[in-house]
């Protein structure tokens, strides 16, 4: 026969530890801070349905969406991140663009080659 309290406990154990694999380690969340900063230094112009916004602008969404996936703890990489926080919007579903020199490209292209980038350096 099952014990309910073991039951409930373990039930409550694993929660817990799956929430606390969801989380972003510390080298994510410097990777992440590093991508944000990046974004909000950069000049470009951000294109997120059909609109133009400055770096700065970006920055924020960016970090409201990756404030709002964090909380339901589905951000555990970087990656998840760019994918999920700066690719594409929730809404529409239409990616997100970047607009710099007169180059327009993915704005999840351009992240994964700055990570790149970031980790070559770290290493």
């Amino acid at each position: 026969m099952h014990d309910p309290v073991k039951t409930i406990a373990l039930a409550g154990l694993l929660i817990v530890t799956q929430a606390a694999q969801a989380a972003l380690s510390p080298e994510g969340q410097r990777e992440v801070q590093a991508l944000l900063d990046f974004v909000a230094s950069s000049h470009c112009t951000f294109i997120r349905n059909g609109s133009e916004y400055t770096a700065a602008d970006a920055r924020k969404h960016m970090q409201r969406k990756l404030d709002y996936l964090s909380r339901r703890d589905m951000i555990d990489t970087t990656e998840d991140f760019i994918e999920r926080a700066a690719s594409e919007s929730s809404f529409s579903g239409k990616p997100y663009k970047v607009r710099c020199d007169g180059r327009e490209q993915l704005s999840g292209d351009w992240l994964r080659d700055e990570l790149q980038v970031l980790r070559q350096v770290a290493h």
